[in-house]
């Protein structure tokens, strides 16, 4: 099972594992506009999302994550990724796409409230974390996040469009230590 967020009137499947089906399987659609006709009417401002833990197989974000949360607000971000982790089942994949920082579209929107970028990404792989904290500048936000991705492709086209794939690592590869 599939779940495309922010559907607005797209069905049109964008991105896909790349030994992936490549087009639907057995898709939910979720917005917020019921006029755009989603399988589920909710704002994904309100935790939890209305699904199950473990439920999709894949979630699908078009254009989405810039307008959630605010540039800066750290504990929103990881809200944001932790909760696509949840429905996510093991091994499951997220795909997503967004604006470059240096796309006219960045924050030509006047919807558009952060920016997702590579860089920003590390920050959802507990892998990162032990190869980088205490090594360089990187933050150690483990106290708010507890959730793991690995990414598979970080990309971006021409047209100033960045591609993300990231899989679901379940369970988790970070072990809160005890001091």
């Amino acid at each position: 099972m599939e779940l495309l967020i922010g559907c607005g009137t797209r069905r049109t499947k964008v991105l896909s594992r790349k030994d992936g089906p490549e087009s639907w399987t057995d898709l939910v659609t979720l917005d917020l506009a019921p006029d755009h006709k989603p399988d589920v009417v909710h704002d994904l401002n309100v935790f939890p999302w209305p699904f199950e833990d473990n439920t999709f197989d894949e979630v699908h974000a078009y254009e989405v994550m810039e307008h959630l949360g605010t540039q800066g607000d750290f504990k929103r971000f990881f809200q944001d990724f932790s909760e696509i982790w949840r429905v996510l089942k093991p091994g499951g994949i997220f795909c997503g796409t967004s604006p470059m920082w240096n796309s006219r579209w960045a924050w030509g929107d006047p919807g558009h409230t952060r920016i997702i970028s590579p860089e920003c990404l590390i920050f959802l792989s507990q892998a990162q974390y032990e190869k980088q904290v205490g090594n360089t500048p990187m933050t150690d936000y483990r106290f708010c996040y507890e959730a793991d991705f690995e990414p598979l492709e970080l990309s971006h086209t021409q047209e100033g469009t960045f591609l993300y794939v990231l899989e679901a690592i379940k369970p988790s590869r970070f072990q809160r230590r005890e001091f």
